[in-house]
């Protein structure tokens, strides 16, 4: 873990619990810190207008969820 955040890349076990990325690690916690800013908006905001689809991890299922 500490030889992949010296050369800028996600940890693989961080990668494990994560969204899929290509990203090096400075625009994955850029993209990480966007997600969780819209996620909490949204969580105690209310709804929104439109939804961000690439900040869910499974974009899928939440399509899903509006068509039921």
């Amino acid at each position: 873990m500490f030889y992949d955040l010296l050369i800028g890349r996600v940890p693989k076990n961080w990668q494990k619990a994560a969204y899929l990325s290509l990203k090096p690690l400075g625009s994955w916690m850029k993209d990480l810190k966007l997600r969780v800013t819209f996620l909490r908006e949204w969580l105690t905001d209310g709804s929104v207008p439109n939804f961000w689809m690439s900040a869910f991890f499974f974009p899928q299922g939440f399509l899903t969820g509006v068509l039921q």
